[in-house]
């Protein structure tokens, strides 16, 4: 039993922009480098449906992407705030007392 071959991604992607350019036909490609033209016509399929990807407005990974970079950005900013909200209580005690000192392990204390 013959061995599945697997073509280089390079390979792959220059045939099938040769295919959507349609200087020769997917029989003429075939012969040339020596592939069955159902591998050819696969990978042009693939080829049209990833620039419509690339180029549409709804891209479904683009817009998993942007929802996982909202998430990210919406957990810091809750860490940011928490942070926030403890330097300003302790502030508030530091600048509350009337003579100045140093903060000390007590102030620390929430």
């Amino acid at each position: 039993m013959a061995k599945r071959r697997t073509r280089p991604a390079d390979l792959k992607a220059r045939i099938s922009s040769e295919t959507l350019l349609g200087d020769e036909t997917i029989a003429q490609l075939a012969s040339r480098y020596n592939i069955h033209p159902n591998l050819i016509t696969n990978w042009k399929r693939q080829a049209q449906k990833g620039l419509s990807d690339i180029f549409g407005r709804g891209s479904k990974r683009r817009n998993a992407s942007r929802e996982a970079e909202i998430q990210q950005l919406q957990t810091k900013i809750g860490e940011l705030v928490i942070e926030r909200d403890f330097w300003a209580r302790i502030f508030d005690r530091w600048a509350g007392d009337s003579a100045w000192h140093t903060l000390d392990a007590n102030d620390l204390c929430v």
